[in-house]
């Protein structure tokens, strides 16, 4: 009476309505590049402090 799609139908559906990815596009999920782009930003920060200690300590 009251049929509902599974969870891996309802998956297949919308990755169907999908368009295809564009040639050299590595990231399609917005959130996905965000956490990506700080991650790599944190990590030159930190180095470039560490440096910074270092230089002054030495």
């Amino acid at each position: 009476m009251f049929y509902k799609k599974s969870v891996e139908e309802r998956i297949a559906d919308r990755m169907a309505k999908r368009r295809p990815l564009e040639e050299g596009k590595t990231f399609e999920h917005g959130p996905a590049k965000f956490v990506f782009i700080s991650l790599i930003a944190a990590v030159v920060v930190m180095h470039v402090v560490g440096v910074a200690i270092v230089m002054a300590f030495t």
